[in-house]
């Protein structure tokens, strides 16, 4: 009897080449089920073109329902989570997590509640931290976890989250990957993990209970809001966030289900202040326009006094505009700053049309 035949992977920025390299070093006989989630844009995807390719397993991108069988590559579609429910593959346009859909948590966590230690997750470069919450679901209920060497990782974010926050199994340069995930499945079982006394009953509940991915509603999230919720907004969709604590790891999620990370979270609130500034911009200029048209016209009509205090209204409105674009060219100096000592991160033009 195989052992680890479910394998579970992750990637992000600089992924394509990762997986590409990891597909191509599996072998064409290994009757393990192969799931890839990779963050792409929601449009058409050529990531199942371009492993199909490389790889000596078949790739496919499935369709809602499909069961999940022995030596075949499975590749998200865009825009759709990827889970694993009752040994089948579900397709759901549930909600975002870590502003991501397909993300890399939903698999990962549902995959480990269908299969537990026949369960071997991959996590590969990445910015942010994806991955590392559904992983440690993977860890918790038997299954194994590999993180590829951060120091080999284009974008080592996501790897170095996933060691520090969870006992993985293995750190491996990308070329060692592939071997080690064949060794797995030839290994029998390890002995299931101890479950500490009065937990069994819980552990149950929460495998039973419908993923939030997967129903994206407070019928999936039920009881898990067990305390006030904090003052914090989901960039999403506005609700509050609630906070959750699993070791050191802290999540968050709305009532319909967003989930985040801090760091996705941070990610969240600045790409909606950018947005909230860009519209202070316009619309202190547009009330700067207006101010010097009602300037122009109490001018023409002999209104000294009400033609200053209106273009004095102008120039206040431009002063303040003026520091937000100084605010905005800022931002926008720095990011162009470290995209030039950043690899460069072509994923959503090579994988999607």
């Amino acid at each position: 009897m195989p052992g680890r035949d479910i394998i579970v992977v992750g990637a992000s920025a600089g992924g394509v080449e990762a997986l590409t390299s990891l597909c191509r070093a599996l072998p064409g006989d290994l009757r393990a089920a192969v799931l890839i989630v990779l963050h792409i844009a929601p449009t058409r995807s050529l990531l199942p073109e371009i492993l199909a390719r490389r790889c000596r397993l078949p790739v496919v991108q499935p369709n809602d329902d499909d069961p999940v069988a022995p030596g075949r590559v499975y590749v998200a579609p865009p825009n759709r989570h990827m889970l694993v429910i009752d040994g089948r593959l579900k397709l759901t346009y549930g909600p975002r997590e870590n502003s991501s859909r397909p993300a890399i948590d939903p698999l990962f966590r549902t995959a480990a509640k269908s299969f537990g230690r026949r369960v071997a997750a991959v996590i590969l470069s990445g910015n942010l931290d994806d991955g590392t919450a559904g992983a440690m679901v993977v860890k918790r209920l038997g299954g194994a976890v590999i993180a590829q060497d951060p120091e080999e990782a284009l974008y080592p974010s996501m790897p170095r989250s996933a060691i520090e926050h969870i006992a993985v199994d293995y750190v491996l340069p990308i070329a060692e990957i592939a071997p080690t995930l064949v060794q797995l499945y030839r290994e029998p079982l390890p002995d299931p993990p101890d479950v500490p006394e009065g937990a069994d009953a819980m552990a149950a509940k929460k495998r039973d209970a419908p993923d939030p991915a997967e129903v994206g509603s407070s019928e999936a999230l039920g009881s898990q809001f067990p305390h006030p919720p904090t003052a914090l907004t989901c960039p999403d969709c506005g609700g509050t966030l609630w906070e959750f604590r699993d070791g050191e790891l802290l999540r968050y999620r709305c009532h319909v289900g967003h989930a985040y990370s801090p760091e996705s979270l941070l990610t969240g609130q600045g790409e909606k202040l950018e947005i909230a500034l860009w519209t202070a911009l316009r619309a202190l200029e547009e009330a700067a326009d207006l101010s010097r048209r009602m300037s122009r016209r109490a001018e023409e009509r002999g209104n000294g006094k009400s033609a200053g205090d209106y273009e004095q209204r102008a120039i206040v409105q431009i002063s303040r505009a003026n520091v937000i674009r100084e605010l905005l060219t800022a931002q926008r100096g720095a990011e162009a700053k470290a995209m030039r000592t950043a690899p460069a991160d072509d994923e959503r033009d090579v994988v999607s049309t």
